[in-house]
């Protein structure tokens, strides 16, 4: 597997318009291929979270890739991880030819959980492999963590706010990253939040705090899967992703060391090198 420049990877961006009228900003890349990769965001981001990891993919992965609702260039509707889950149902059923590999980080991966719970049967049918990166099945309680993204993100998105500048390395880097993070990683971060929807992060927070979905993985049981964190991530620790590990006991399951919650920019080639085997197997 060869590393390349993003821009190397032709794209094809449109819009998907949802069944209750959302229209999400998607981004195709790749040739047509029996698997499609699609991955899904976390919270406050977008689909340009992923660009490293695609890039090391190599162009010749078919990937889809979008902005959830109320991120980035979608719109907003409905603030729910349910209603992410039927979205990316929606995604897959309209839009990815054949079987698919799913990887999710943070709120991607409780939408690929979500999608497990609300079509079960879809999983079965399609579903080739999933990879849970940086992700938690809940219960979640309230964290600060919550609350300072949801201020990161309103700042950054007042723009002539001068507290915005300093908010990348006062609180993005040390909440989000473990050490010596790339300064474009966090930069680039903090863009996406600042493309994010302030109100839906706030309506958003309510549903990750509800989010209990140990049970829907028992769907994921029977295909290959992966599960990656890393040792010092504030947002899901490592408790988490064992967790996950136990409901899933064949999954491959990795902690890296110094290494935070921004697993697609900390560790890009071996988040892709997990994508790249499962849909190629």
């Amino acid at each position: 597997m060869t590393a390349l420049p993003s821009e190397s990877v032709t794209q094809q961006r449109n819009r998907f318009i949802t069944s209750d009228g959302v229209a999400l900003h998607v981004v195709e890349s790749g040739p047509a291929a029996p698997v499609t990769v699609v991955l899904a965001h976390c919270w406050t981001c977008d689909h340009t979270s992923w660009d490293d990891v695609v890039a090391a993919l190599g162009p010749e992965v078919r990937v889809l890739r979008y902005d959830h609702r109320g991120h980035g260039r979608s719109g907003a509707g409905e603030p729910s991880i349910a209603r992410l889950g039927d979205d990316l149902a929606e995604l897959i059923e309209q839009r990815a030819a054949g079987k698919v590999v799913l990887a999710g980080h943070s709120l991607g991966g409780m939408t690929i959980m979500a999608l497990g719970e609300r079509h079960p049967e879809l999983v079965r049918q399609r579903v080739a492999g999933a990879v849970f990166v940086a992700t938690s099945a809940g219960p979640f309680r309230m964290r600060p963590w919550m609350l300072k993204l949801e201020q990161v993100a309103a700042l950054r998105t007042a723009r002539r706010d001068p507290r915005a500048r300093a908010l990348p390395s006062v609180l993005l880097r040390p909440l989000l990253f473990g050490a010596r993070p790339q300064r474009t990683a966090v930069a680039e971060t903090a863009r996406q939040m600042a493309r994010a929807h302030p109100a839906s992060m706030a309506r958003f927070r309510g549903s990750i705090l509800r989010h209990d979905r140990v049970k829907a993985l028992s769907v994921f049981r029977k295909i290959p899967a992966a599960v990656l964190v890393g040792d010092v991530d504030k947002l899901t620790p490592p408790s988490t992703a064992r967790a996950i590990a136990r409901a899933l006991p064949a999954a491959e399951f990795t902690v890296f060391p110094r290494t935070g919650h921004m697993l697609p920019y900390e560790r890009s080639a071996e988040v892709a090198a997990r994508i790249w085997r499962i849909a190629h197997a």
